[in-house]
């Protein structure tokens, strides 16, 4: 993982989520995103302490390495682990003023699914990341359109039909949660960090 600092970028993308664990869908996004909006630098931000969690997330350190192991070598796209490094719960409001001040002219697009852009209006400081970010959408039939009377930036991609719940159902089920029909839904090396440290498994 290269330094995050640098003054060389007009396009930055910002990617946060749980990523627990990142999947073939987050892969695609992430793709996508750096062809169709032509960004200089795509940031991956693997959630802290979530407050819109019901469940308890994976160690941050298996999520970082699980990220790591998916886009550690993938051109501009860097792993920032500031939210991870907070000790109380993580806001994205707070990370793109932090973003905003290390490159004050670039402009940023933050990524997020459609499940996520449902549930936008309830984020803290809603207003305040409209007016730091372009939202940027993957959009998935059936997920409602939130109350901001914006409308985002649209992805062109097709719904991949992964979620990390299920994926983590099957780890919870066998110890290789790769599934055996193609194409996998998981990075190769993922599966094995899963299988490895023993990922989603409940205690016996």
């Amino acid at each position: 993982m290269g330094a995050l600092g640098g003054n060389n970028v007009d396009r930055l993308g910002v990617f946060g989520g749980a990523f627990d664990p990142p999947h073939a869908a987050h892969q695609a996004m992430v793709q996508t995103a750096m062809e169709q909006l032509s960004l200089d630098r795509l940031l991956i931000v693997p959630t802290g302490q979530a407050y819109h969690k019901a469940r308890p997330l994976s160690a941050a350190a298996h999520r970082l390495a699980m990220c790591e192991a998916v886009w550690g070598d993938v051109p501009g796209v860097q792993i920032d682990p500031r939210e991870t490094q907070r000790e109380r719960p993580s806001y994205t409001v707070e990370t793109l003023t932090q973003l905003r001040t290390q490159w004050p002219n670039a402009q940023i697009f933050l990524l997020m699914g459609a499940d996520q852009w449902s549930a936008f209006a309830t984020w803290k400081d809603w207003a305040s990341i409209l007016e730091m970010a372009t939202v940027v959408v993957a959009h998935r039939p059936g997920h409602a359109e939130p109350s901001t009377g914006f409308y985002p930036v649209r992805l062109s991609m097709p719904a991949l039909p992964y979620s990390s719940t299920e994926l983590r159902a099957k780890a919870a089920r066998q110890d290789n949660p790769l599934d055996v029909n193609e194409p996998s839904p998981l990075h190769p090396a993922v599966a094995s960090y899963i299988s490895q440290h023993h990922l989603y498994q409940k205690p016996s």
